[in-house]
């Protein structure tokens, strides 16, 4: 039995991918697979299953994924996004 996808996986992989540790077909590709075969926490299941499903249409040019997507996706779960601007 696999384990339950939860609020925090999913603002983990929305982190990975604001932070470009995760591309974008690795987000949809992860999220389409979750759809399918993952099971989701049943305390959050509306807001993590609708979550997961936008974040599985998010390669497709009429939706895509802005900040402000990622920011409301976030807000859904229960977390906010912090940006923090470094030298480089």
């Amino acid at each position: 039995m696999s384990q339950a996808i939860t609020r925090q996986i999913v603002a983990d992989k929305l982190a990975a991918y604001l932070q470009h540790d995760l591309s974008l077909a690795d987000l949809v590709a992860w999220a389409e697979s979750a759809m399918m075969d993952g099971e989701f926490e049943g305390q959050h299941l509306a807001a993590i299953r609708d979550v997961v499903a936008r974040l599985g249409v998010a390669d497709v040019r009429a939706f895509g994924l802005t900040w402000d997507d990622c920011e409301q996706l976030l807000k859904r779960l229960g977390y906010a996004a912090q940006v923090h601007i470094v030298a480089t």
